[in-house]
């Protein structure tokens, strides 16, 4: 019998931000007691945990193959600090034409080829890269967002891959990237 595991499919900041982004999350576990958002690495979350069978990955893989073949990469800004309280704080990622446009694409393509669909898709689209969230006290949210509010943070950079991101009980590890096509169509 085969067993099922946890993905979910995001972009990720290339590693200097990336060590940027985890020292600001390493900052909330030390000073807010908010240590879920370290479990997984920085990223861009475009579709959301699902359960595939162990033995569909190659094709769950050729799906993200074909897929990020025929797009190319995507400018990404990242730009100050916002929130959904009273649990999360997010770094704040602007929605660009050409993000929403490969958010949506990418979920129709997974519900048409593999029939993956989020069950609560019918939320609108909020690119976000969480510093914090679930463990964040509803006491300490208060503290952080006044810390965090108006702290100014600014990143650009060009996705130039999906990442599958897979759960091995613990924490949220890389599996692997699919990078978009190098050369304009």
């Amino acid at each position: 019998m085969s067993e099922f595991n946890r993905f979910f499919i995001a972009l990720l900041p290339p590693p200097d931000i990336q060590v940027q982004v985890n020292a600001i999350k390493q900052h909330f576990s030390d000073r807010y007691d908010s240590r879920a958002a370290l479990k997984s690495p920085p990223h861009i979350t475009l579709q959301p945990p699902f359960k595939w069978l162990s033995a569909n990955l190659p094709a769950l893989k050729q799906c993200l193959s074909t897929f990020a073949n025929h797009r190319e990469p995507v400018p990404v800004q990242l730009s100050g600090f916002a929130a959904f309280p009273p649990r999360v704080i997010y770094i704040n990622v602007l929605k660009t034409q050409e993000l929403l446009m490969l958010q949506t694409d990418l979920m129709g393509y997974l519900e048409t080829v593999l029939e993956i669909v989020d069950p609560v898709s019918t939320r609108s689209f909020s690119p976000h890269m969480t510093v914090a969230f679930r463990d964040l006290t509803r006491q300490n949210f208060k503290a952080a967002w006044t810390e965090f509010q108006q702290q100014a943070l600014q990143f650009e950079f060009r996705a130039n891959y999906l990442t599958l991101l897979l759960h091995d009980g613990k924490r949220w590890n890389v599996s692997n990237e699919f990078p978009f096509l190098s050369e304009p169509i």
